[in-house]
């Protein structure tokens, strides 16, 4: 079921909501179920300043911090680590919303290129179809990569 936080993210954008009949904690989980190129993780990282999320492309293989670090600026970058993910979210790993973070994010471009993404709706069986135009909308995006 999805959380009313998100929903309420939710309430004026176009959507879709899939169900799934087994867990999607990795992009390898997700076929099948929607293109794989089109997979938006998201992360928690931790900054010196607090946390942020972010979006990303699949394309990208692994995320790079150290060029994030470098481009935006911060001192200190790292994957948060699972207690303070669920800690700051309220959602675990393999789980964390495209929508409803409450958090700044940055966003990667390359997600610009889809109609639609795929992504994380808090529940372990959903997953968020969703333009990146309207994640752009409903998000503190507070710096844009590639």
């Amino acid at each position: 079921m999805l959380d009313s936080k998100i929903k309420n993210k939710l309430e004026n954008i176009q959507y879709e909501i899939i169900s799934q009949e087994r867990p999607i904690l990795s992009v390898s989980n997700a076929e099948g179920y929607y293109p794989i190129e089109k997979s938006a993780p998201t992360f928690i990282l931790q900054t010196e300043n607090g946390f942020v999320g972010c979006f990303t492309s699949f394309q990208n293989g692994r995320l790079d911090l150290v060029k994030l670090k470098k481009l935006f600026g911060f001192q200190k970058l790292k994957l948060a680590d699972r207690e303070k993910i669920k800690s700051i979210t309220g959602y675990d790993v393999g789980t964390i919303p495209l929508v409803g973070l409450e958090l700044p994010c940055l966003f990667d471009k390359k997600l610009l290129r889809h109609d639609f993404i795929f992504g994380g709706a808090g529940d372990e069986l959903l997953t968020l179809k969703i333009s990146p135009e309207d994640l752009l909308e409903v998000n503190e995006i507070i710096g844009m990569f590639e």
